[in-house]
């Protein structure tokens, strides 16, 4: 499989990975000089280019692509891979519109070519966990979901990380990059987000991080934290909690690999005995050419073998493309919720 990045910041970890896994990197691409540098060094047989039009040229054969660009970018160049009958492997957000998605979508279904969202945290140990509880009828019909997509840091960091309104962390809304937290909840319920109303979670500094309520289309209650708030074991925090008619599933809230963990509880109630069942249990781990693989790597990597057997053996797209625009839209309608004083908004249906 022959594959081009576009963007060299996450892009490059992906190539790395990507390249691990077995796929041949052949072309990347950045605007600037320093990261396609770095890129020539880590991946000397990739032809390394300015412009992303370039990787369309047919003389590059690419199966596939990566999309890491700046994050409210995404769309027009999956639009325009897609078109060109390349498969599209696109990290957050997939749109910055509504009429951004519904033509990511259009441009989906007439292709020949595949879109898939490089949503890692779907396939994050714990998520896997989660999703098999809940499949296995353990929690019951669902009626609320919570997850977070936390960091940590401080002052002076976070201001250079989304201070710069020239730079795309400075410019987009509190509510956008909330993919991370809605992409685990729609997976692990199967449901289409209807309504959001969204919250600043500190008035004094409101770009820092928000808080959605959102309604789904099961009528189950979802809510989720996304952006800068202290407290959590690890800078780059996944917590995500299921609550079900007969009992509950949620990530463990501690520090190490136990995060990873999930706690599950069955009330007294459901069961025959009529003693209450509550276990942790431990994802199986993911290996790498025979090794087992840190669990924060292990979303990436599952994230590309998925890929590579979308391009090559046709497999369905891990997260495909109505998946990722739902849950990118829902960080729009939530902006839109802002500006309105955190009333609620409906969530744009593609």
């Amino acid at each position: 499989m022959r594959m081009g990045v576009v963007g060299l910041g996450m892009g490059l970890h992906l190539a790395v990975w990507a390249a691990r896994a077995g796929i041949d990197v052949v072309a990347v691409c950045d605007r600037e000089a320093e990261p396609r540098r770095r890129a020539r060094e880590l991946l000397p047989g990739a032809v390394a280019v300015d412009r992303w039009q370039d990787l369309l040229d047919p003389g590059h054969r690419l199966d596939g692509v990566v999309l890491a660009n700046d994050f409210d970018a995404h769309a027009p160049l999956a639009t325009a891979f897609l078109e060109h009958g390349v498969h599209v492997l696109s990290e957050a957000a997939a749109c910055a519109s509504a009429e951004e998605g519904r033509a990511l979508v259009e441009a989906a279904d007439r292709s020949r070519a595949t879109y898939s969202f490089a949503e890692n945290y779907v396939l994050h140990p714990h998520v896997r966990l989660l999703r098999e509880a809940v499949e296995a009828g353990e929690v019951g019909r669902i009626s609320l979901v919570e997850a977070d997509y936390l960091h940590g840091m401080s002052p002076e960091a976070r201001a250079a990380l989304i201070g710069d309104p020239a730079h795309w962390r400075g410019r987009i809304p509190p509510t956008a990059y909330c993919t991370h937290s809605l992409s685990p909840i729609l997976a692990i319920t199967g449901a289409r987000p209807v309504e959001v109303t969204a919250f600043g979670v500190d008035e004094a500094s409101p770009r820092e991080a928000s808080t959605m309520v959102v309604r789904l289309s099961t009528g189950a209650l979802a809510i989720t934290r996304n952006g800068f708030l202290q407290g959590e074991s690890d800078s780059h925090w996944s917590w995500v909690s299921v609550r079900g008619t007969r009992g509950l599933a949620e990530s463990v809230r501690a520090g190490g690999d136990r995060a990873w963990s999930v706690r599950v509880r069955q009330e007294g109630w459901t069961q025959e005995d009529g003693v209450t069942r509550e276990e942790e249990r431990v994802p199986p781990p993911v290996t790498l050419d025979g090794e087992p693989l840190e669990r924060g790597t292990e979303g990436t990597v599952l994230l590309l073998r998925g890929f590579r057997d979308t391009v090559l053996h046709g497999a369905p797209p891990l997260v495909p493309v109505r998946d990722a625009v739902a849950a990118s839209l829902v960080g729009v309608a939530g902006a839109e919720s802002l500006a309105q004083g955190s009333r609620p908004v409906p969530v744009p249906q593609v």
